[in-house]
């Protein structure tokens, strides 16, 4: 294994490409009871229409979250119980973009590590048991329809994009599950499983050259092919809808602000971009700017309200989020304000202690195990070093984020989604 050193953090981890192509990274903590490992693919909700093994491949939606379900099926039993034996505790995730199981422990970490390793390589589907967990997702889907902090949120996607995938919900729809077979998920696994389009992430006191040599021995020879994504013809800036209402069992107005942004396809460029992006947030909106103070204070807003920037493959925006009786004002008032810096320009000494601000915050972030994994595997995925991040803070100017407001904290790349009252009259 080779050794990484980031002398501006005071970290360093081990890293190992095997030669099936999984990428092995440890970042030791000694001392530390606890151990974490973090076992990701490359492959996420987004990701429904591809070409692999000479075939193009277009997959029901929903199909990312629905195997990360069943690769909790082993031959011999379901995974857990196996855990439960060793004392692990496990859990797994689907977003846009990735797919990820882990288990953290403090004793018997080798046998916790092996199952977790078998347990997302060894695709086990059968008719029966594929047809047992659909009726289990559709109560998860129901339950995100009733959600109205996902509905907005899924509804300000599908007003903003009219091709990328990211504007249909990660679970699919009861519909879109219907039509997922033992073949639908075999085919996904092997075309986004394979160890080549993978990381494995340990943190905590072990041995980095033992965990290395239990990923070769718990993980399948690697193929040579790539699935090649596609998520549709490039957007324009223009939102497909500047405003969408849905009424449900609310107290009060949710909303979700939207400003859409061109995607930075390079991945350096891309964490870069969010940096920027989130400064911006920070200088228009945060909890420290004139424009929060005065909208908090007018009762405009809450203590719920946020604001920041994403990006994924293909798509990147700035969202403002909360509660509020009236959303129209505040998207206003970002308006307002973004015109105001495009006109006049960064406060230089408000950027510097926000630049610090963030930093600090991002650093005391590697104290969360499960945050410093993702972080290094959806890095990792985009071809960056994510202990880097000092470096690209340092490198961004005041005249970076005063661009990024001009182009695009404004009108006509805006889109508001609000869940209002449904026993209430708004106009």
């Amino acid at each position: 294994m080779i050794r990484k050193d980031f002398p501006a953090l005071g970290e360093h981890y081990f890293e190992e490409k095997l030669p099936n192509g999984l990428t092995v990274r440890v970042i030791p903590r000694p001392g530390f009871a606890k151990k974490f490992a973090f076992l990701a693919t490359d492959f996420g909700s987004i990701d429904m229409r591809f070409s692999f093994a000479g075939k193009d491949c277009a997959v029901p939606a929903g199909v990312a979250h629905y195997l990360e379900h069943k690769m909790f099926d082993l031959p011999e039993g379901n995974a857990m119980e196996q855990y439960a034996e060793y004392g692990g505790g496990n859990n797994a995730f689907t977003n846009y973009t990735m797919t990820a199981y882990y288990v953290e422990c403090t004793d018997c970490f080798e046998e916790n590590l092996k199952i977790l390793l078998r347990m997302v390589t060894t695709p086990y589907f059968t008719d029966e048991s594929v047809n047992k967990e659909r009726g289990i997702i559709e109560q998860e889907i129901r339950m995100y329809e009733d959600n109205a902090d996902s509905a907005c949120f899924e509804n300000l996607f599908a007003a903003m994009y009219s091709r990328h995938p990211a504007r249909i919900p990660i679970c699919g729809s009861v519909e879109s599950i219907a039509e997922i077979t033992p073949e639908t998920l075999y085919a996904c696994h092997k075309a986004f499983y394979d160890p080549g389009n993978m990381m494995l992430c340990v943190i905590g006191d072990v041995d980095a050259e033992r965990v290395a040599e239990l990923a070769k021995q718990y993980t399948p020879a690697g193929a040579q092919e790539r699935a090649v994504r596609d998520y549709g013809a490039a957007e324009d800036m223009a939102c497909c809808e500047t405003s969408v209402k849905k009424k449900m069992e609310v107290s009060m107005p949710t909303f979700a602000i939207g400003f859409k942004c061109p995607p930075a396809e390079d991945g350096t460029e891309a964490e870069r971009m969010d940096i920027i992006g989130d400064l911006a947030a920070e200088l228009l909106v945060g909890e420290s700017s004139a424009l929060y103070q005065r909208l908090y204070e007018q009762g405009v807003i809450d203590a719920d309200f946020s604001c920041n920037f994403e990006h994924m493959k293909g798509l990147a925006l700035l969202v403002a989020s909360g509660d509020s009786e009236t959303p129209e004002l505040v998207l206003d008032e970002l308006l307002a304000e973004a015109e105001r810096v495009a006109r006049e320009g960064v406060d230089r000494a408000q950027f510097e202690r926000l630049k610090k601000s963030m930093l600090g915050r991002r650093t005391r972030d590697l104290d969360s195990f499960e945050g410093v994994c993702y972080a290094m595997c959806s890095c990792g995925f985009e071809g960056v070093e994510y202990l880097d991040y000092p470096a690209l803070f340092h490198a961004v100017t005041p005249e970076d984020v005063e661009l990024f407001v001009r182009e695009n904290v404004k009108k006509e790349r805006a889109a508001l989604s609000v869940i209002e009252p449904a026993n209430e009259q708004r106009g």
